[in-house]
């Protein structure tokens, strides 16, 4: 049945009637109907004797479709505007329905304001976060666990060993990181020793400036600063490695053949980081010192031979086990970690630098936090 609006007037009411198909193909003939009709409206609407009251009777709507729900719902909002009473009359529950939704989605219909309470943003925010952080501290413990559980059983099968993987990422995240380390270290040493004398010379005792050096670089300094070169270069290597095998596919190619991503991919990284990492601290402790000893002996004219005495007396071998023990649980920490956040990375390139970046961030956090730990454990024991 062909559309149509027909109009009539009935005691100060205009009466519109929608008849037959208000679907897409009529409603270029329907729009200049409804334009006729809201011009004839705004010409007469100085006239005291004009109906501002309409009626809209849709009994007579065969079909009707969005395009012809919207030409509708444009019209009740311009007569709106023009301030007539509108009232919807005899519509069948379906074409009510789509009109409303049309009206809903009217892009010329005033959003209400939304009333935001900053308190409870915040607290939502705060609360969200919290739940997220726990979610995944909870998921790192699960993976802490099965990664334990992984090295436990290879343990005593040295057929299960990757002497291979394990050699070659020994190379890559110790021998390839003692420049960097070095450096940092040799410059770490120098600015400590530079500060220390610079405040000790005013009451005469530059000679501590070695016992200065000497404890913070053997006990904190020469360790927790290794840890964190280590896991802003190798733990984010990790992260990306794995993570590209994973958009890759790789990580399920090994699951398809049988192969276990965590014996295969994480255990020889832990391993090898584990022997890596002390020995780059032992190397980054040296430096430091060598770096501290050159400002000590050109700088305060104290000789080389008082300085290795004083060196002595102040810190000993229990000194440098203090700082040492804490090695290869920083190891452990950056490797799983860098690990964990690699195999969660989803199958996408912005996925892989989000997780490295995370694996950063989260591993120099709980390397920080787990050297607080150690240090209040060894100031209550009195080491």
């Amino acid at each position: 049945m062909s559309a149509s609006l027909r109009i009539s007037t009935q005691k100060h009411v205009r009466l519109l009637c929608a008849v037959g198909d208000w679907c897409l193909p009529a409603c270029a003939e329907l729009d200049r109907e409804l334009r006729a009709f809201m011009d004839a409206s705004s010409s007469g609407s100085t006239d005291a004797d004009a109906p501002k009251r309409v009626r809209l009777a849709l009994d007579g709507l065969d079909r009707l479709d969005t395009a012809g729900a919207w030409l509708l719902a444009r019209t009740l909002r311009e007569m709106r505007e023009a301030e007539m009473e509108v009232e919807i009359i005899d519509a069948d529950e379906e074409h009510r329905a789509l009109i409303d939704l049309v009206t809903g989605a009217d892009p010329h219909k005033p959003h209400p304001e939304l009333r935001i309470n900053s308190f409870r943003r915040i607290v939502e925010e705060l609360g969200a976060g919290l739940i997220v952080a726990l979610r995944e501290a909870f998921e790192l413990i699960s993976f802490f666990g099965a990664l334990v559980s992984s090295l436990l059983v290879n343990l005593f099968r040295p057929q299960n060993w990757r002497f291979t993987s394990i050699v070659t990422h020994i190379e890559e995240t110790g021998v390839k990181a003692v420049p960097i380390v070095t450096l940092m270290s040799f410059l770490i040493g120098i600015v400590l020793a530079y500060q220390g004398s610079s405040q000790l010379t005013q009451f005469g005792a530059e000679i501590f400036t070695v016992n200065l050096l000497a404890v913070s670089v053997l006990r904190e300094l020469g360790i927790l600063m290794t840890a964190i070169i280590v896991a802003g270069r190798s733990g984010s290597a990790f992260t990306a490695q794995i993570g590209m095998m994973k958009v890759n596919e790789e990580i399920d190619a090994m699951r398809v053949i049988g192969l276990e991503p965590l014996e295969v991919l994480v255990t020889p990284r832990v391993v090898a980081l584990l022997i890596a990492l002390p020995l780059l601290c032992f190397l980054s402790v040296v430096t430091s010192l060598v770096g501290g000893a050159l400002v000590v002996i050109l700088a305060l004219d104290i000789p080389t031979a008082q300085f290795l005495q004083q060196l002595r007396s102040a810190a000993g071998i229990d000194t440098f086990l203090v700082g040492f023990v804490k090695a290869p649980v920083f190891a452990f920490l950056i490797a799983m970690v860098g690990c964990y956040e690699g195999l969660r990375v989803e199958n996408n390139a912005e996925s892989v630098g989000t997780q490295t970046t995370k694996a950063v961030v989260v591993t120099i956090f709980l390397v920080i936090i787990v050297d607080a730990i150690f240090s209040i454990l060894f100031s209550i024991l009195g080491i």
